[in-house]
């Protein structure tokens, strides 16, 4: 089974579930090998509270320990730049627009680089963004 990881969306909805969060999201990656992206972690402690943090700090350690923290390299980031600008081309965004996909792109670009499947509740974003470059994804039902 390929390698997968949850994108912000996925962490977020869990967190709101509460206890039962945890047996949601393996069912929601099967067998696959879990990663966990440094961009999600960054999403995931920019916006925690004290309970948040907690469980993300947890996530850190855990992913740390089994060595499955993805982190962008030069190549992704420059992907990323690339991708942004066809796809605002395409579809007239700003640079706020813009912006506001950077973390999204940069999981993806590091994730198809690494032979990972995304999963998101965010088919739009991630939907556009596999318009310019290949990648594997699909959408969770949370």
């Amino acid at each position: 089974m390929e390698p997968a990881l949850f994108d912000t969306s996925v962490y977020i909805s869990a967190l709101r579930q509460g206890n039962g969060a945890t047996l949601s999201l393996r069912r929601l990656a099967a067998d696959a090998p879990l990663w966990l992206s440094s961009v999600v972690l960054e999403e995931l402690y920019a916006g925690a509270g004290d309970r948040e943090r907690r469980v993300t700090e947890r996530l850190e350690r855990d992913f740390d320990r089994a060595k499955r923290i993805l982190v962008p390299n030069l190549s992704d980031w420059t992907q990323t730049g690339k991708v942004l600008a066809r796809l605002a081309m395409k579809y007239n965004y700003e640079q706020i627009g813009q912006g506001r996909l950077t973390n999204d792109a940069l999981i993806a670009m590091s994730a198809g680089r690494s032979g990972i499947c995304v999963i998101t509740a965010n088919e739009r974003d991630y939907r556009r963004l596999a318009e310019f470059r290949s990648f594997q994804w699909r959408v969770a039902a949370v």
